[in-house]
């Protein structure tokens, strides 16, 4: 138990050989709600995009792949997955469209009011006060700029709340949990999909 709850636990600030493997993990095992995720942004067209709790980096190059005009800014609080972010899009770094940057989602430090988008996989488990990280979201965010959420438990399937047992400050929220602390935070028109067929989830909401 001791070396698998090491290993789960890098899902929370990925270090060291065991938190390389759990992002190249993250990189492939999360594509498929990832991508699901993604296709519910059907009429943004976002020039600026924030992509917090950035991981192994996949999600940010998918969204420069969807929106090819777009310059993007990926923020994450691990350095590894900073590093390994910067590794996955360096043509996109290179090309001036990314930058990668080490950064806490409670005390964003991006420019306010610059993002049309700002999208969070996998990662708000670990946000703590939701309120007060999702008024940061919405204070780099222009008037109308959307907010997505992609998790892959919705708050109530028996697996997920296992490792929320298991991985320290880790908590599942549910649909409702997560549309009261955005809406808390100055977000409005907030709207939820369930996948149908597994715990996925995902909300947006308009700020």
């Amino acid at each position: 138990m001791g070396l698998f709850k090491d290993y789960v636990s890098q899902t929370r600030k990925p270090e060291g050989k065991l938190g390389k493997m759990m992002i190249k993990g993250m990189n492939s095992g999360h594509a498929k709600m990832a991508d699901w995720g993604l296709s519910h942004l059907k009429k943004t067209q976002p020039a600026m995009i924030a992509e917090l709790g950035c991981g192994g980096g996949r999600n940010a190059g998918e969204l420069l792949k969807k929106y090819p005009n777009a310059k993007l800014t990926a923020i994450d609080y691990s350095p590894l997955s900073v590093k390994q972010t910067a590794e996955y899009n360096r043509d996109m770094i290179d090309n001036g469209r990314c930058e990668v940057l080490q950064g806490d989602v409670s005390a964003l430090t991006l420019d306010k009011e610059s993002y049309e988008l700002a999208t969070a996989f996998e990662t708000i488990y670990f946000w703590g006060d939701l309120v007060k990280c999702f008024s940061q979201v919405a204070g780099i965010l222009r008037e109308g700029g959307i907010f997505m959420i992609v998790n892959e438990s919705d708050g109530t399937d028996s697996a997920s709340l296992k490792f929320e047992k298991i991985i320290e400050g880790m908590k599942c929220y549910t649909a409702e949990e997560i549309e009261t602390a955005l809406k808390a935070a100055g977000f409005s028109a907030v709207k939820a999909d369930h996948h149908p067929s597994k715990p996925w989830l995902t909300v947006i909401a308009k700020k």
